[in-house]
């Protein structure tokens, strides 16, 4: 049986981005977003819980006592990976997520040329949302490390668990994970408050404690980056507030109209080529109008905001699908099942 390094390395060399070792079946690999299998040889529970006892090590423990376990790892002389052991009908499970070895630069990944602007905003909060997989913590960590190279500021990092390592340029970057340097995001969070920070990075916005001290964060003028599991920019509001119990809802809608700058939502995409995605990146900049419609509850309202939003930079995942199909960097059917508004997608891409 191969080991946890010849896996990694061999995934790595196929560009997969996920790995999943399950009894009864082959390992099984993700490449370009669909799991294909390894192998024909069927893994039994004996061979998976080798393999996780390799992954996690001193860790392993925590999976027997509470059923999963988080960890972050490297592997095959240098592929940092992610993994999640669990629990499955009284076997062990992985799910491995290959991570680059290094930050990719900002300009590298595609996205809209108001993303790069955003790392010049020294204050407010701003959310990367999308599906799990869709990237969210590439760009988030591109994002930071623009700063790192850009600008002389403190920025502490929150994450479940570290993923990218920062390579301190003209910041200070201090990261904590959580379970193993803080309690919780929402106890990491307090105390980065008292740590004089310029940037808080918080690897995902969850809980009603941590949304609430991230609020606070961003009013009292740090810049604050987060994720959301959302599909789009309005639905990361509601989000948001919803957490909230109702009689605090106004409250919150207040705070997060003045704080929330901008949502950048994205989802990845098989390219027309059929090697390789690409991300399709849908970017609310909260102006005036949008600001007003937050404050007021008026969340349905702003996706029509978006749509008109142009000169501030908006641009709507639908527009952004219209757009990479002309550029031929995805095929239409692909923007269409992607699509918020299919046949408005359909209907434009043809022009």
């Amino acid at each position: 049986m191969n080991t946890i390094d010849d896996i990694v390395a061999h995934a790595d060399e196929l560009r997969a981005s996920d790995i999943h070792i399950a009894a009864g079946v082959p390992l099984r690999l993700r490449i370009d977003g669909r799991l294909v299998d390894a192998d024909d040889h069927p893994l039994d529970a004996h061979d998976c819980e080798l393999l996780a006892r390799e992954a996690a090590g001193e860790l392993y423990s925590k999976v027997e006592h509470i059923g999963e376990v988080d960890l972050a790892a490297t592997y095959a002389n240098g592929v940092r990976c992610r993994l999640n052991l669990y629990r499955s009908r009284g076997s062990i499970c992985l799910a491995i997520r290959l991570l680059s070895s290094s930050i990719p630069p900002l300009d590298s990944l595609g996205l809209p040329p108001i993303v790069k602007e955003l790392a010049l905003r020294r204050r407010g909060i701003i959310i990367v949302t999308g599906e799990t997989g869709s990237g969210k913590s590439t760009t988030l960590a591109a994002i930071l490390d623009e700063i790192n190279h850009t600008r002389r500021e403190h920025a502490i990092t929150l994450e479940d668990p570290i993923e990218y390592i920062y390579h301190p340029d003209k910041c200070s970057i201090e990261q904590r994970e959580i379970g193993s340097d803080t309690e919780s995001y929402a106890a990491g969070l307090r105390a980065a408050l008292r740590e004089d920070p310029d940037i808080i990075l918080i690897g995902e916005m969850r809980g009603l404690d941590t949304i609430e001290t991230a609020l606070t964060a961003a009013e009292t003028g740090h810049l604050v980056l987060g994720t959301l599991h959302t599909k789009s920019a309005p639905d990361s509001v509601d989000r948001l507030v919803d957490i909230f119990p109702e009689g605090r809802q106004p409250q919150i809608r207040m705070q997060l109209s003045m704080t929330l700058a901008a949502v950048v939502s994205q989802q990845l995409l098989p390219k027309r080529s059929g090697e390789g995605r690409v991300a399709a990146c849908e970017v609310m900049v909260v102006s005036s109008a949008i600001r007003n419609l937050i404050r007021e509850g008026k969340t349905p309202q702003i996706a029509n905001a978006l749509a008109t939003s142009a000169e501030e930079g908006g641009v709507t995942m639908d527009n952004a699908l219209v757009r990479m199909v002309r550029d031929r960097f995805i095929s239409s059917q692909v923007a269409i099942d992607a699509a918020n508004d299919p046949e408005y997608v359909k209907r434009s891409s043809s022009r």
